[in-house]
């Protein structure tokens, strides 16, 4: 929608005749592309202010597929938001469970003009900052209006599951997939106090960061520096396949 008008004519003729002019060139070259293209403009707009080539417009307009804004599919926010809750919650190492009732419904009221990126920007800044398992209308004070606890919480929160709280959110404080707190090491000695062997300790390290990191496999190769197809090749080795398909 901002491309420049003598470039649109540059890319109608790639497109109806199938050739371009590359840079220094003095002979054209033949391509056979197909194009997906995206634009937040209006095109038809465009097209009758003049900003846009008609003939380009329709050449690209075969097949449309039209997004609604996140106002219009306010649905979604729910699923969203858990969805960016459990990423990060493992990229910050945080143990967020969920959201109150009282923000679910601020966040779902809430217009987004910045559809699902600013969705996206307001629960990361709520997860670092969260001192609480469950995301209170606080942690969002650009749409709450509110920027601090309201008085009678504890400067780390309140950690009892607050009113409105669905019973999926009450859950994910026992199963989530994040690390755990620090008085779980993987244990080097066995029940006779004899050390174990490193074979032993390996599966249970590999089998720990499965569970931890949720079974991405990148993320556990670069926490374990080693790289993925060893990852891979030891996963195989020491029979966890079946941890990693339920960690997935």
């Amino acid at each position: 929608g901002e491309l420049p008008l003598d470039m649109q004519v540059k890319l109608l003729r790639a497109l109806q005749e199938g050739e371009i002019d590359p840079v220094g060139s003095k002979r054209s070259v033949k391509v056979d592309v197909r194009i997906v293209s995206a634009t937040n403009r209006d095109l038809a707009e465009q097209v009758r202010d003049g900003r846009f080539r008609e003939d380009l417009f329709y050449r690209l307009n075969v097949f449309p597929i039209e997004a609604p804004a996140l106002r219009e599919r306010r649905e979604d926010i729910p699923a969203l938001v858990d969805h960016f809750i459990a990423r990060f919650n493992i990229e910050e190492g945080k143990r967020v469970a969920g959201l109150s009732g009282e923000t679910l419904a601020l966040l779902t009221a809430f217009d987004w003009p910045g559809n699902v990126r600013q969705l996206e920007n307001a629960v990361y800044r709520a997860i670092v900052l969260a001192d609480a398992p469950f995301l209170q209308p606080h942690d969002f004070p650009a749409i709450s209006g509110i920027s601090s606890p309201p008085m009678g919480e504890t400067a780390h929160g309140d950690s009892r599951e607050p009113q409105g709280v669905s019973a999926a959110a009450q859950s994910r404080l026992s199963d989530i997939d994040l690390p755990p707190l620090p008085d779980t090491p993987i244990r080097i000695l066995d029940e006779r106090g004899h050390l174990r062997t490193l074979e032993e300790i390996e599966r249970d390290l590999i089998q720990h960061a499965i569970e931890v990191y949720a079974g991405h496999m990148s993320e556990i190769a670069r926490r374990l520096g080693i790289g993925r197809s060893t990852l891979y090749r030891k996963v195989r080795e020491q029979g966890l396949e079946g941890a990693l398909k339920d960690a997935g």
